[in-house]
């Protein structure tokens, strides 16, 4: 990776207000990119790119990539970040959850084609399903259900990596695929649903901490520096097929509200709800292809990421605090 060789490129990065997004869009503009954010804002927010409009490297376009997308002039790389992502939203919203892994990608896929760009899709560790294999390594096919309520994003992210593929070997698209496990860091969604802000959510307003299940299930968290460093490495390596990027320091969920209780120093107890259907019971990357291909893995501690995150929710205001639900999404299930 010579960065003198890609100084001034062009890069569209979908997805760029949600939390992923808008730190992958931050780091690029930080390496003399133009950059061209993308989101139709279904889940994303503009809060979270306002600090970035003092680049004049960087322009926003509201769009939707379900439907035709139009660039003008050149384009080098894509980075195809669109989806709902926690299970709240896209139990809300599965058609547009399906559409924008699918119509989604053939268009960016399209678009890549058109402009002989570089394409990173962002996949998932929910490929794997409810793994019987573990740790998960990226030869293992999963266990999914495809008709479960989680599957339109499973399926979405699968029907997504089948599509890459096929343009990679058909049309010898350079395209990249990034399995991602949990991910966390400012300008996460204090109520996205997903575990870590769910507990320092709780924690700030006094509420006991909501374990499902038994709290023995597993998850294994990746600080979001580390993750943008991983999606860098593989946007310009040459290897073409999934690569898991995560942190395989895995942790029970019952030992993790533990330890937001004591990061909190809050001192609410653990109440116990059931597990929700096809609620994968344990997550931990193998990340050795990561290693060996890209000289990648984490280098921020649990601890550490968790402290930063925190001091960034601490932040917040009352109202943002208390918000439960993050939109109405009524507009957009017309279709």
């Amino acid at each position: 990776m010579n960065r003198y060789d890609i100084e001034g490129s062009v890069i569209l990065i979908t997805g760029a207000a949600g939390f992923l997004g808008s730190h992958l869009c931050e780091r690029f503009l930080k390496e003399d990119f133009r950059v061209i954010g993308m989101d139709n804002l279904i889940t994303g927010s503009l809060k979270n790119i306002d600090h970035l409009k003092s680049y004049a490297s960087f322009d926003f376009i509201e769009h939707d990539v379900s439907k035709h997308i139009s660039i003008s002039g050149e384009l080098d790389y894509i980075l195809h970040f669109a989806s709902p992502a926690s299970p709240i939203d896209y139990l809300k919203i599965p058609i547009q959850t399906l559409k924008v892994g699918s119509l989604g990608t053939h268009n960016l896929l399209g678009l890549a084609k058109a402009k002989n760009a570089a394409i990173l899709v962002a996949s998932t560790s929910e490929v794997y399903g409810d793994p019987l294999v573990h740790p998960q390594t990226e030869s293992y096919f999963g266990n999914v259900n495809p008709i479960g309520p989680r599957g339109v994003y499973d399926e979405a992210k699968r029907f997504q990596e089948a599509i890459t593929m096929a343009y990679h070997r058909f049309h010898k698209i350079d395209t990249k695929i990034i399995r991602i496990f949990n991910t966390y860091g400012p300008r996460m969604r204090l109520n996205d649903g997903r575990v870590l802000p769910a507990f320092i959510g709780q924690a700030l307003r006094g509420e006991d901490l909501t374990v499902f299940g038994n709290g023995l299930q597993t998850r294994s968290f990746c600080y979001v520096d580390d993750l943008v460093e991983g999606i860098y490495r593989l946007l310009f390596s040459d290897y073409n097929y999934p690569v898991n990027i995560g942190n395989p320091d895995e942790i029970t969920i019952k030992d993790f509200a533990e330890e937001i209780i004591k990061l909190t120093g809050t001192d609410q107890k653990i109440i116990y709800k059931p597990l929700p259907e096809n609620d994968p019971l344990q997550r931990q990357p193998d990340i050795s292809i990561a290693k060996e291909k890209l000289k990648w893995e984490p280098s921020v501690n649990r601890a550490e990421g968790l402290k930063i995150t925190y001091n960034y929710f601490l932040t917040l205001s009352e109202e943002e605090l208390n918000k439960k639900d993050h939109q109405n999404f009524e507009k957009y299930n017309k279709y």
